[in-house]
């Protein structure tokens, strides 16, 4: 099936063509003949109810500092001329992010929109797990000082972070004694109005921050990311390093409990985040983790999505 793909993203200019999930995404769908174009949120339009972007035709390549080779722009109408939108934008989860699922919820039944839209922006990626009771450590979501100290006093060291961030970006380890927690709570009462998230600590961290990739539901494999020494998060955007890792019978009975859901809400690429035998969230907006895991177990998550995206596209026409 030759598809006309329009990819949502943040610029393409920017990606690192040996870790990027975006750019194996395009060229996994490249490789089968699809035509690609990309575009920023910012420049999506509706005019009556229809939908436009104005995008750029694009040829993608592994060539550092130079991933795509662009066309001259185009406005697309994306309701007629194409057949699978990729919402990959990267958070900050906010009401930019919102208005942009809003927007591309107008093309329900017309064209296919991965991750569903509507599912993207009513699955928080640290609320959606909370609906699975028994998988997360024990977890506090709050603006309440007194409900904090509580838990605090209940478990020691717990990590601290806002609830709709990324990337392991303002994410604290705190001791029960730590003498900057009045500061950081300072901080987070201020930064914003939202409740933020409060967990048991898991020493298990010190291991790996297990990351599993779900294809439509169904596990595809994983990747250890372990943080680098003196550091409690494991992201590799602050210097965790991927390692090879198999899936655990309780990975695949977390993936069991989880994947109906996923696959009902249309959240066709999702990437999780496991902590000893303990979920911790349920990445859905724009996962990482692909290109890492097909070079250490052969796994090509980014065939299997387009093979799950054609069925969905052959199962509605």
């Amino acid at each position: 099936m030759s598809l006309r793909i329009a990819i949502q993203m943040d610029p393409l200019e920017t990606v690192d063509i040996n870790a990027d999930t975006t750019f194996a995404l395009a060229e996994a769908a490249q490789a089968r003949g699809g035509q690609l174009w990309v575009y920023e949120p910012k420049h999506l339009s509706c005019l009556d109810g229809r939908l436009y972007a104005r995008a750029r035709p694009v040829t993608v390549q592994r060539v550092p500092g130079e991933p795509g080779v662009f066309g001259p722009e185009v406005r697309l109408d994306l309701q007629d001329d194409i057949d699978v939108v990729l919402m990959r934008q990267d958070p900050p989860f906010d009401m930019s992010y919102i208005t942009a699922a809003h927007l591309l919820e107008l093309l329900k039944g017309t064209t296919l929109v991965l991750n569903d839209p509507e599912w993207v922006r009513s699955s928080p990626e640290k609320l959606f797990p909370i609906l699975f009771p028994g998988l997360l450590p024990e977890t506090l979501i709050t603006r309440d000082p007194v409900e904090i100290d509580a838990f605090r006093e209940r478990h020691g060291d717990v990590i601290m972070k806002p609830l709709y961030g990324n990337g392991g970006a303002g994410v604290f380890k705190v001791s029960k004694k730590d003498s900057n927690y009045g500061s950081l709570l300072e901080m987070f009462l201020e930064r914003n109005r939202e409740p933020f998230i409060i967990q048991a600590f898991l020493p298990d961290v010190s291991k790996g921050d297990k990351r599993v990739i779900l294809i439509d539901g169904e596990p595809a494999g994983a990747i250890n990311r372990v943080p680098k020494e003196g550091e409690a998060r494991s992201n590799l955007h602050v210097g965790g390093t991927a390692h090879p890792v198999d899936l655990t019978e309780t990975d695949l009975e977390i993936c069991r409990r989880i994947g109906p859901a996923l696959k009902e809400r249309g959240l066709v690429l999702v990437g999780i985040d496991v902590i000893g035998d303990k979920l911790t969230e349920i990445n859905v907006t724009s996962p990482t983790g692909v290109q890492e895991m097909k070079r250490f177990t052969g796994v090509d998550a980014a065939q299997l999505f387009w093979d799950a995206a054609e069925r969905r596209l052959q199962s509605t026409r």
